[in-house]
């Protein structure tokens, strides 16, 4: 299993609002997710620079690699006006490189 992690970016003032819309993430989300082997997922927050730090173990694709799907498309229509997004709505998103780990 592979681990990985990305950062994205909210717009000023949209915390509580990104965290809303998760705490309500479409069920159908998560079942294409899991079906393409992210088996974790987790987002954290940099609150003092609305920067969102993502981790997810994966047996398949990564979230960022399912745009083709239409669900990911509407998921992300549906977050394009609280987040820096490309033109085609996708988050802007970051891979970072791994520097440690300890098991």
């Amino acid at each position: 299993m592979e681990k990985i992690a990305f950062k994205m970016k909210l717009k000023p003032g949209m915390s509580a609002e990104y965290q809303r819309r998760h705490e309500m993430i479409w069920p159908e989300l998560i079942t294409l997710l899991r079906e393409n082997g992210v088996s974790d997922y987790s987002i954290f927050l940099d609150e003092e620079t609305d920067t969102l730090f993502a981790v997810q173990y994966l047996a398949g694709h990564s979230s960022q690699e399912l745009g083709k799907e239409a669900i990911v498309k509407q998921w992300w229509d549906y977050m394009h006006d609280i987040m820096d997004v490309n033109p085609d709505h996708s988050p802007v998103s970051i891979n970072l490189k791994k520097v440690f780990h300890m098991d």
